[in-house]
């Protein structure tokens, strides 16, 4: 099996883990502390902002442009055109920009 395979299954495993070991972790309380919940609340926002935050400030108009994009379609749209409008405009300008 080839060193590329390896690192595709190893990731695999380890993403299962993580997500099942949270999910093991959590069935053992019958009540979750508010603080608790609080901060799980704000993972999904966390990790976005790890995302979107680098390309903002390092990225190229491309990246700005399509940002900008997503965000004007998050305020009447869910999450799918949301995505769609922000990869169509950073690829086309990606494209045309080079």
């Amino acid at each position: 099996m080839s060193t590329t395979l390896w690192i595709i299954f190893a990731g695999a495993v380890l993403t299962y883990l993580t997500r099942i070991g949270g999910y093991l972790v959590l069935s053992r309380f019958d009540r979750i502390h508010p603080r608790v919940e609080a901060g799980l609340n704000a993972v999904p926002a966390a990790v976005l902002t790890t995302l979107w935050a680098p390309a903002l400030f390092n990225g190229g108009v491309p990246e700005i442009a399509a940002m900008l994009v997503a965000g004007a379609v998050a305020f009447r749209a869910s999450l799918i055109p949301v995505v769609l409008s922000g990869a169509v405009v950073l690829i086309a300008l990606r494209h045309f920009l080079g």
